[in-house]
């Protein structure tokens, strides 16, 4: 291309009125510009497995990690869980907004936000899960790093995140983009619950017989046993701190950050950004229904550990039930993704969404059965599959719509998708604190190998009826979302429009 618009230039200065024709006809490689190899798509979806590695190690282990582990009061738990995700969620349209105002460099503009946070957010990470010599200012080390493990995080998941609008113009070629993101993302769900599930869990400090578990000595774990387990959490954090720096490689060295076209950036102040997003409708509706399905899912999450070891008795198998969820999302997303292409994201919502909820019932509602559990297991993958994939997969159809109605406001692509993150962890930081809180109130034992029936029934609570609530909740708000696969094909086509009269009028001023 380089090539040609220098013949071009050089035309111009002989035979000033044929390079217009010229121009024209070059124009149209263009389009092959936006096509993504296999190669990319998959190096862009590498880079989203870090978040959801240490997300998905967080999100099952770490409450009962502070717990048994750490042995903390239910409160101070509480307390770190709910302020950690409550700072997370502010850095979120903070960061937004400071990469919405980057310049951009060799690298483009949201590279260097990842290279710079990827070795404070490992090393934070790492952090969290060494339990420290002392007892004061257990507390403290544990919300300080876990709060500076989330900026961190941030300030690579964000831009990450704006990223795929920068990756291709093409609509289907960011939606295929997305597909890959999400089938690996699932899959580093898989690998945060293995590694951590299964090095974790064979460090178990209990016994695992019935009759063991109510012998006199149940509560009195051995140190070296505890000690055991210290080092079991600390080995899986620096194999996940490794995958997270590996994953930052491939992701710099195989995609290229394009630059938009002949376009300069609307310089917003925060309180016109806030604005620009929290007022457009179809964006307020897809965020609000997603923050009450996403929220039914943390929960689940949140407080599936705990319910696995208490209420149903699976304390050798806890892990190999959360591998089995997450295998089954996996293995799922290319459906999902032939589905949504088949039927349209809406249609898809509805299906995905509400296919959890008999099995969320089935589980409370049966006596504790190992093969039952297993079973419930693949089917709730199947909607944790819907649950990852959707969200994502509509975001950038309403930056795109945004674009139609708003054709001269550029460079706000990061601060969508920061505050919908912003909405969906101040959401988890509010279930975790929520959780972790009413599990005081019923009566939690730390650091013991049985719980009180009072916790048991809580437990049933917040991963069965709660989430079911949440969910109807969620599915009848998006109901109202407008963007259906007509006007969604509509956009594409008018984009397309617009990056064709940009384009020519691009070249054709770089002629003159």
């Amino acid at each position: 291309m380089a090539r040609g618009e220098g013949a071009e230039q050089y035309a111009a200065g002989l035979l000033p009125i044929k390079p217009i024709n010229t121009e024209i006809k070059t124009a149209k490689p263009k389009d092959q510009r936006n096509r993504l190899t296999v190669w990319n798509k998959l190096c862009y979806a590498v880079g989203g497995a870090p978040y959801q590695i240490t997300g998905s190690a967080l999100g099952f282990f770490l409450q009962i990690y502070l717990l048994d582990v750490a042995q903390l009061d239910p409160f101070h738990a509480s307390i770190i869980l709910f302020v950690g995700r409550a700072w997370d969620a502010v850095t979120d349209p903070t960061v937004g907004f400071l990469v919405s105002r980057s310049r951009w460099t060799g690298v483009g503009r949201m590279m260097p936000w990842i290279l710079c946070s990827t070795p404070f957010a490992v090393l934070t990470y790492f952090l969290i899960w060494y339990v420290p010599p002392f007892e004061q200012g257990k507390v403290l080390w544990y919300l300080v790093f876990y709060c500076l493990f989330q900026s961190m995080q941030t300030c690579f998941h964000v831009p990450y995140s704006a990223l795929t609008m920068f990756i291709t113009n093409d609509q289907k070629e960011r939606d295929s983009a997305t597909a890959y993101r999400m089938m690996v993302e699932v899959l580093g769900t898989v690998l945060g619950t293995a590694i951590q599930g299964q090095i974790v869990g064979g460090a178990t400090n209990c016994p695992t017989e019935p009759d063991d578990l109510n012998g006199g000595n149940s509560t009195n774990t051995s140190r070296v046993s505890q000690d055991e387990t210290k080092q079991a959490y600390l080995i899986a954090s620096g194999v996940i701190c490794v995958i997270y720096v590996f994953c930052a490689a491939v992701l710099f060295l195989g995609v290229k950050e394009q630059k938009e076209n002949g376009r300069k950036k609307t310089l917003l102040t925060f309180r016109q950004g806030l604005w620009l997003v929290m007022s457009y409708g179809p964006y307020i509706k897809l965020v609000i229904g997603f923050l009450f399905t996403s929220l039914a899912f943390m929960l689940l999450e949140g407080n599936f550990a705990l319910f696995i070891t208490y209420s149903l008795g699976h304390r050798k198998d806890f892990q190999n039930i959360l591998l089995v969820i997450m295998l089954s999302g996996t293995l799922t997303i290319p459906w999902w993704q032939w589905f949504l292409t088949r039927f349209g994201k809406k249609k898809a919502v509805y299906f995905g969404i509400t296919w959890a909820v008999p099995f969320m019932i089935l589980i409370v509602c049966i006596k504790s059965n190992l093969i039952i559990s297993y079973l419930v297991s693949v089917a709730a993958g199947v909607s944790v599959a819907a649950a990852f994939l959707l969200p994502w997969s509509m975001l950038p159809d309403v930056v795109d719509d945004f674009k139609v109605k708003n054709p001269d406001i550029h460079g706000y692509e990061a601060l969508f998708y920061s505050f919908y993150v912003f909405f969906i962890k101040f959401a988890s930081g509010v279930s975790l604190g929520i959780s972790t809180l009413s599990l005081k109130f019923a009566g939690y034992v730390t650091g013991s190998c049985s719980q009180p029936e009072a916790v048991s029934l809580t437990l049933k609570v917040l991963v069965s009826p709660v989430p079911v609530v949440l969910i109807a909740v969620g599915l009848l708000i998006l109901r109202t979302y407008p963007i259906d696969e007509e006007r969604r094909q509509g956009n594409r086509k008018l984009l397309q429009k617009m990056w064709d009269s940009e384009s020519e009028t691009s070249a054709l001023g770089s002629s003159v």
